[in-house]
């Protein structure tokens, strides 16, 4: 488990156009003499189609709004933002977003239809400039100018919230510290800047662009640990005996990055590809050896084991998605993941100890009922789960649900296939995380106290722990007012779950881009390896296409069990078994399980709505 998602690649800089509460995202069309918007994502209770037919789901522009529109350059066939005019039945061109067919333009058309501004008013960004000059000038910090210091991003990323120092202090023993962007100094409550950040709560990452939380001048520069140059930061200094914590330390200091490193080119170095250099080398060797300790220790304790990968996106200049790549977790990750872990649980012991109200980052333990059914679904799959006891606790159920993880692990790496289908089982058992001033602890990570500390530039619960731990160490900020933290913890809460929504949809739109861009280019009868990922009783959902540096399939489909044909061309009657892992041919006694392999073509593809469907490669299911 990781201490939160982390960022991806910033992109594209958000432009200064507010979405309006009442825009709609269409496509131009010309109607006689008139220009018509024809609304790109239709409201999900109204039926498309019917409502193109009928003419109810156009939107005509007001009757000046020709000459206006031809003014902005807009045309028919333009994807647009429409605003309805309040004086007339008409609508006018707020913004031209680029053409329906063109991944990046429907991107930023998709941010926008779901309430994304993609920009901030002026007085938010004249505050964030004037703050980014004055910050930090007047704090009393410790100059760790001399520490050898580094980031470890992605390689398209641009804002660095955080960076590592290391150092060996005898045979068992190595001092780490975790400095993080003191985004308090530079954000002050009640601020217009922190009043927009509270209503954001979260950047939002999409392919080739992102809804920062802060305006550009602090996310990508004031705030952002760029090497060669002065930052305020919040160190959290820690000293480890093996993965033990044996002291803690927090303080404001100033620290001067030596270097900006990417997972890629420390994976390198940890394979003896490419050398480290000074005065870095044995800050990084330090380092890694802590984070080894750390994980050991954490699996150890039971702590869930569920890798991810996230499909990494590039674009060409017209915007079209030309490559995927697979983000896998490696080394290099897990280095920054567990030294955060750290970080972010000593800053919650700390502030429990200290009694001062904050928002944790807690993870229930899951339900017994849950557990059992899990094992049950596994069982059905042939995969080892461990025995459960009769009578099951919250706490065995946590444990137990520890164990499976690893056995789910184990499995995949042994047969080599399965791992989204059955991380997927796994992770739909849990409880969901969520932010509360009531510390329940983190089931998942085995922590007893947990918070989100150490990504203040793109979450406000951060901010909110940075403001708390500040107050208990003689920082001039005051600590958080504990009645306003119930309501705080769900607004965001909810808020990072509607950007983990946009984040996925927007994920899917630039995935069905690029396959149809891949079947135009080497037809539509080609066959694709899939393995199947979901199962309900209409069909299954199929990941297929491998892409490169991916370990999964990247892209994902829908095969109707209604396309699934026995070997006379009939259809079969299927059944979905009680667990839900196995689709049963009455007639022809096949089965389709989840994990299995399966070949596969596409049938369409509707970017827009990021939707596959699928056919069977042959009229033959595998056994």
């Amino acid at each position: 488990m990781s201490p939160g998602p982390r960022r991806r690649g910033a992109g594209a800089a958000a432009q200064p156009s507010p979405a309006p509460s009442d825009g709609v995202v269409a496509v131009l069309t010309r109607r006689g003499r008139f220009l018509v918007g024809e609304p790109l994502f239709p409201d999900s209770r109204t039926d498309a189609a019917r409502a193109r037919r009928s003419g109810r789901a156009q939107i005509v522009l007001a009757t000046n709004e020709g000459r206006r529109a031809g003014a902005m350059q807009a045309r028919a066939g333009d994807l647009v933002l429409l605003r309805r005019s309040a004086r007339s039945s008409g609508a006018r061109v707020v913004r031209v977003l680029g053409r329906p067919e063109v991944a990046r333009d429907v991107i930023e058309a998709l941010m926008l239809d779901r309430g994304l501004r993609r920009g901030f008013d002026e007085a938010v960004e004249r505050e964030a400039r004037q703050a980014a000059d004055r910050a930090g000038s007047s704090q009393l910090r410790r100059d760790l100018r001399e520490l050898a210091t580094f980031t470890i991003d992605p390689a398209s990323a641009r804002d660095f919230d955080d960076a590592i120092s290391a150092e060996r202090l005898d045979g068992e023993t190595i001092q780490v510290w975790v400095h993080i962007a003191d985004v308090a100094a530079y954000v002050r409550e009640g601020s217009l800047i922190d009043r927009e950040a509270r209503r954001r709560s979260t950047s939002v990452y999409v392919p080739g662009a992102v809804e920062p939380m802060l305006p550009e001048a602090l996310s990508n520069d004031a705030c952002s640990l760029m090497p060669g140059l002065d930052r305020p930061v919040v160190t959290i200094e820690l000293e480890l005996r093996g993965a033990s914590v044996v002291r803690a330390a927090f303080y404001r200091s100033v620290i001067r990055s030596d270097v900006r490193l990417d997972y890629e080119r420390v994976d390198r170095i940890f394979a003896a590809r490419e050398p480290a250099a000074e005065p870095w080398r044995l800050s990084l060797s330090a380092a890694r050896e802590a984070a080894a300790a750390l994980q050991d220790a954490r699996e150890r304790s039971g702590a869930l084991v569920v890798d991810s990968e996230e499909p990494e996106f590039l674009f060409d200049g017209d915007g079209n998605v030309s490559e995927i790549r697979g983000r896998v977790q490696t080394e290099s990750h897990r280095l920054i993941e567990h030294l955060m872990i750290a970080a972010n649980e000593a800053v919650a012991e700390h502030l429990e100890r200290r009694g001062v109200p904050c928002l944790y980052r807690v993870h229930e333990r899951p339900e017994p009922e849950r557990v059992e059914r899990l094992a049950d679904q596994l069982a059905s799959l042939g995969v080892p789960t461990p025995p459960l006891p009769d009578v099951m606790s919250t706490t065995q159920a946590a444990e137990l649900i520890g164990e499976i993880s690893r056995r789910v692990d184990q499995h995949v790496r042994r047969t080599g296939s399965g791992r989204a289908a059955l991380s997927s089982l796994v992770l739909r058992s849990l409880k969901q995380a969520y932010y509360s001033p009531a510390n329940v602890g983190h089931a998942g990570l085995h922590s007893a106290a947990y918070c989100h500390f150490t990504s203040p530039i793109r979450r406000y619960p951060d901010l909110v722990c940075h403001r708390a731990l500040l107050s208990s160490v003689g920082g001039s900020e005051n600590a958080p007012r504990a009645g306003e933290l119930a309501e705080l913890g769900s607004d965001t809460s909810e808020r990072e779950r509607e950007a983990m929504t946009i984040e996925r949809d927007a994920d899917d739109v630039a995935c069905c881009f690029a396959l149809e861009r891949e079947l135009f280019k080497d037809g539509w009868e080609r066959t694709f390896p899939g393995e199947v990922r979901g199962l309900i009783s209409a069909g299954a959902f199929v990941a297929f296409g491998n892409v490169s540096g991916a370990q999964e399939m990247v892209y994902e489909g829908m095969l109707p069990i209604r396309h699934m044909r026995m070997k006379d061309g009939e259809g079969d009657w299927w059944e979905l078994n009680e667990e839900g892992t196995i689709l049963h041919g009455e007639r022809s006694g096949a089965s389709i399980r989840l994990g299995d392999p399966i070949d596969v073509r596409v049938a369409r593809v509707e970017a827009v709505r990021g939707r596959v469907d699928l056919l069977a490669a042959a009229h033959e299911e595998r056994r």
